[in-house]
């Protein structure tokens, strides 16, 4: 069992773990930058989507505040965005919308040479090997005062209104999708609510809540400062990309992030909150029956839609279901052998923290970490538990020490 201290210091490692996964605000900025861009030229004057005011947002990880770098430095950030048009053409199919957003993009001589294959649901433009990073734009329609709606929500505690920010997405795989002109009928996607709900599970206190209506701006500001559960999960992501290792089969990012957020108890520090996680995550994971397979499956429900099943596909890629639980175990057993280094030196740590995070990153954290001792010894913040022998910012001070040996 670990003391209050050692809890704390764990909590600052994985803090600096967690800045350490942090995209660079360089970085970040040009991925704004890019997409403020395509929203511009999609929003132009000549442009034949101009009548329905389109506009770019941010969603998934980038939304949440969970996106992390990839484990080969040389590989892309997927970056997921939403094309919002507010109505449309009453003629315009699922099918007529995809391509008016498509034809836009490839009028632009720049964006043409970018655009990947066309996906089932996005326009994917891939940026240079020096940024990295590449934008998955997902066309949709919502009704007039989408925009009111949506920083309302973002401004109050109150999240039963989630719904109201549903859109209308482009689905190829939709059997109305060419034929089908009312887009009340088109699939339905609720991304905004979602990362509403998500907020909502992570917030502590209201001074949090009254900064989630940055995260749904067009332009929203880079920021350091995580809540406890965005940086749990963006811990598990990394631990899973470093075990599976580009596995088309292993646990998809919403999975872990739904059931981290209903896990999540409000714990004000990362290592609490990020142990509960771990040990709650499977009891969220429900049965259900199957009216398309006649059994009872796996069903882990989208908390904006009941009815959507995030674990849809286990049920015809067994590995899938079969890699989650392993993963779940093995982050179990990883953290647990982290936390047993207490005591044992940060030489320690770092040993452990390299295998399940990567060898890198871990040098990083523990020499951010190691950084931020110094900077609170200098400032005579630093200080030593009796009883433990714990270093941080519980016990007796500890003296600094200037180049000359002597106490300060």
């Amino acid at each position: 069992m670990l003391t209050t201290e050692q809890k704390n210091q764990f909590s600052e490692i994985l803090e600096s773990l967690g800045q350490t996964l942090d995209v660079s605000e360089t970085q970040y900025n040009a991925a704004v930058r890019s997409y403020e861009a395509v929203g511009n030229w999609l929003a132009k004057e000549d442009s034949p989507l101009a009548q329905f005011n389109p506009e770019i947002l941010p969603q998934g990880s980038f939304m949440l505040g969970t996106m992390i770098k990839p484990v080969h430095e040389k590989d892309d950030l997927d970056i997921d965005l939403v094309c919002k048009l507010t109505g449309k053409v009453p003629s315009w199919t699922q099918e007529v919308l995809k391509n008016m957003v498509g034809d836009r993009l490839k009028a632009n001589s720049t964006y043409k040479e970018m655009l990947k294959d066309e996906g089932r649901r996005c326009w994917t433009l891939g940026y240079s090997d020096s940024a990295n990073y590449h934008l998955d734009i997902l066309p949709s329609i919502v009704n007039p005062g989408y925009r009111l709606i949506l920083e309302r929500v973002f401004s109050v505690t109150d999240i039963r209104e989630v719904d109201a920010l549903s859109i209308r997405i482009t689905d190829k795989s939709s059997t109305n999708y060419k034929s089908e002109p009312n887009h009340l009928f088109w699939l339905k996607s609720n991304p905004f609510g979602y990362g509403r709900w998500f907020f909502f599970q992570a917030t502590i206190d209201q001074k949090n809540i009254l900064s989630l209506r940055e995260s749904i701006q067009p332009v929203p500001k880079y920021n350091t400062n995580k809540l406890p559960l965005q940086r749990a999960v963006q811990i598990l992501k990394r631990h899973r990309d470093i075990m599976f290792n580009g596995d088309e089969h292993k646990p998809i990012s919403i999975i872990i992030s739904t059931l981290a957020a209903k896990s999540y108890n409000k714990e004000t520090n990362i290592f609490d909150a990020l142990i509960n996680v771990i040990n709650s995550m499977s009891s969220h994971i429900e049965e259900r029956y199957s009216t398309v397979h006649r059994k009872n499956i796996k069903w882990i429900p989208n908390p904006v839609n009941q009815e959507e099943n995030f674990a849809d596909k286990w049920v015809d890629h067994p590995k899938r279901e079969e890699n989650f639980f392993k993963w779940l175990a093995a982050v179990q057993n990883d953290l647990q052998s982290i936390f047993s280094q207490s005591g044992k030196g940060l030489h320690m740590v770092n040993e452990s923290l390299s295998k399940p995070f990567g060898k890198g990153v871990s040098d990083q954290t523990i020499g951010h970490y190691s950084e931020n001792l110094r900077r609170q010894r200098e400032s005579g913040l630093l200080k030593m538990a009796s009883h433990t022998g714990m270093i941080g910012n519980v016990g007796t001070n500890i003296k600094n020490h200037n180049f000359y040996g002597k106490d300060e």
